[in-house]
């Protein structure tokens, strides 16, 4: 299995994780939805850059795909998209 993340990085991460659920599991009156939106958002940028390689490849896979589809409607001036001739 591919090593993403060094020790080093790994206990960097380890260290913000802790601070970041000491932070979250104090309760405090009218933070609760704050501090939900700055996990998920805290988990989001965990996944990027853990999951970049793969996103990246999910991302280009869809441009060329709709560059693709653009070419092929491009290509067929004179028909509609789901093959009627245009009168």
């Amino acid at each position: 299995m591919k090593r993403i993340m060094n020790n080093d990085s790994e206990n960097i991460m380890k260290k913000v994780m802790k601070k970041v659920m000491k932070e979250v599991m104090r309760k405090e009156e009218g933070l609760d939805g704050i501090l939900v939106t700055i996990g998920l958002c805290i988990i989001a940028l965990l996944l990027c850059v853990v999951m970049k390689d793969s996103l990246t490849g999910f991302i280009q896979t869809i441009v060329t795909e709709m560059t693709n589809s653009a070419r092929n409607i491009l290509a067929t001036a004179g028909t509609m998209a789901f093959g009627g001739a245009v009168s």
